[in-house]
């Protein structure tokens, strides 16, 4: 296909989506264009999307990684790209909406006694769960922003929560090994703390130090096999391993489940046994995946990532450049980036698919502890030490809104679903929501 200098993301998104069937287009504008300095162009669509769709969609355009926003002649002249050869541009599919950047903190609510360790929305974004050093769970009202249960059993720092997917469930970890949970609508514990069944006992062991991270089971898989009952409070299956520490677990779309631990190394566990599917959400999980294997992202004390394919049980990439720990690794939501926080106080982005460094975000003067995205991938949130949250913009690799208000390190962010809303908390004891 040949294609003028003077195309840019306009004519592509028109072109592309004609090609899809997405919309009628006229493809004039081409031969309109196409006077002289053509180019051979092979237009490559990452195949873990959807082909087909009913309705005009928005488009960005890559080169080698780097995102086409002004004309083709203008960004070969600038990267000096011969226009003898043919080019490839990789075209992704963007979110339909657009989520609009928080520039103001709408409330500072007080409560906790003691820090603000982690924060965390509901599915729905209607209410707010914190966890904090003073051993408590609370449950904000984020219509009034006020609160609405505190939740009290742990007998150490609550250092993880996790909402279950439809909402009615919430679990918590803490500092002594121990799990609570709680009932969402009435703010109450759920019977005893999980503990290991009985029967089990002389085989397998319950956690005996921190509980660092939690992860739900996804709301299209529906096992009969379970690490923990929600229902008993008893641990069904222990999965051991592991030398050292675990630090996070995450449960895979694919039914299994992957844990990483300070014994260097990443574990992945089948629990695929007798699994039946939820047909609705199932099918939603697949058109998004569409062909694509399935990827995992980690990041060590080594200073460096890897990015995986579990399926084929070998890194892809290994990710370097950080000069310090990196804390918190984090897929956007189309899985198009990779973004890093580290203690070198900087945030790092990376293809999401290829591992491909892309840029370094510069502005925290202290270490970067947590990451959030947006719901449309455009944004991403960073808090730190140096008691600042900052915005920024994936498109433009640039900052986009500095947030300062925390009176001390900020060491738990997250951004609400429907993406009208960011929380943190932080050393100041105080939890924060932005608009």
């Amino acid at each position: 296909m040949y294609l003028p200098h003077n195309a840019g993301p306009l004519q592509l998104q028109l072109l592309v989506n004609k090609l899809l069937n997405n919309v009628s287009v006229d493809l004039g504008f081409i031969s309109n264009f196409c006077k002289k300095n053509y180019i051979v162009l092979v237009i490559e669509y990452c195949i873990h999307f959807r082909f087909f769709q009913e309705e005009k969609l928005p488009y960005s355009f890559y080169v080698s990684d780097q995102e086409l926003i002004v004309q083709l002649g203008a960004f070969l002249e600038k990267n000096k790209v011969s226009v003898e050869k043919v080019l490839k541009i990789v075209y992704q599919p963007q979110a339909v909406f657009r989520i609009r950047p928080v520039n103001r903190c709408s409330a500072t609510i007080a409560g906790h006694e003691g820090e603000v360790v982690t924060v965390a929305f509901s599915p729905d974004g209607r209410q707010l769960a914190s966890g904090s050093g003073d051993t408590t769970v609370r449950l904000w009202d984020l219509t009034t922003q006020t609160p609405l249960y505190t939740c009290r059993g742990h007998k150490h720092y609550v250092l993880c929560v996790a909402w279950s997917p439809d909402g009615k469930h919430l679990v918590s970890g803490s500092k002594d090994g121990e799990i609570l949970s709680w009932d969402t609508q009435t703010g109450k514990q759920l019977g005893m703390p999980f503990k290991l069944n009985f029967t089990i006992l002389l085989l397998f062991q319950g956690h005996k130090k921190w509980i660092t991270s939690i992860s739900w089971e996804p709301l299209h898989l529906n096992g009969d096999v379970r690490v923990w009952d929600i229902s008993l409070r008893r641990c069904v299956f222990s999965l051991t391993g592991h030398t050292d520490a675990v630090t996070c677990v995450k449960w895979s779309g694919e039914g299994v489940i992957y844990s990483s631990s300070h014994d260097r190394t990443i574990k992945v566990w089948d629990t695929t046994q007798g699994v039946n599917s939820r047909t609705g959400a199932l099918e939603r999980y697949k058109n998004l995946k569409g062909n694509a294997p399935e990827r995992l992202v980690s990041g060590s004390d080594d200073k460096t990532m890897f990015l995986w394919e579990p399926t084929n049980r070998e890194s892809i990439k290994h990710l370097m450049g950080h000069q310090e720990v990196v804390n918190h690794v984090y897929f956007s939501p189309d899985g198009q980036w990779i973004a890093s926080a580290s203690f070198d106080k900087s945030v790092k982005l990376w293809n999401g698919i290829t591992g491909n460094y892309v840029a370094t975000f510069h502005g925290h003067v202290g270490c970067v502890y947590q990451l959030s995205w947006s719901a449309d991938s455009r944004l991403l949130l960073s808090g730190s030490k140096d008691s600042t949250l900052k915005v920024w913009d994936i498109q433009k690799l640039k900052i986009k809104q500095d947030l300062p208000g925390h009176e001390d390190e900020v060491f738990a962010v997250d951004w609400s679903p429907d993406g009208e809303k960011v929380a943190s908390g932080g050393n100041d004891r105080k939890l924060k929501l932005w608009m």
